[in-house]
């Protein structure tokens, strides 16, 4: 296994655990309270949750299409 594939598999997780823990952040009452009055989630929450699709969707990317060898 090379180490872009590594990589990949290390982003893939780290994007994971960054979306749960935005997921879970949505349902604290900060954040029910404001997305009631205001009509969006804290900017902090919106981060976790994009940038860890984000991350998730690079390190899958990179698993699956990194450097192959011939």
């Amino acid at each position: 296994m090379n180490s872009q594939r590594i990589a990949g598999i290390v982003l893939l997780v780290v994007g994971l655990i960054l979306f749960f823990v935005g997921l879970h952040a949505s349902h604290s009452i900060v954040n029910q309270t404001k997305n009631f009055f205001v009509g969006h989630f804290t900017f902090a929450t919106t981060m976790y949750i994009f940038g860890g699709l984000a991350l998730a969707i690079a390190g899958l990317l990179m698993t699956v299409f990194g450097a192959r060898r011939a």
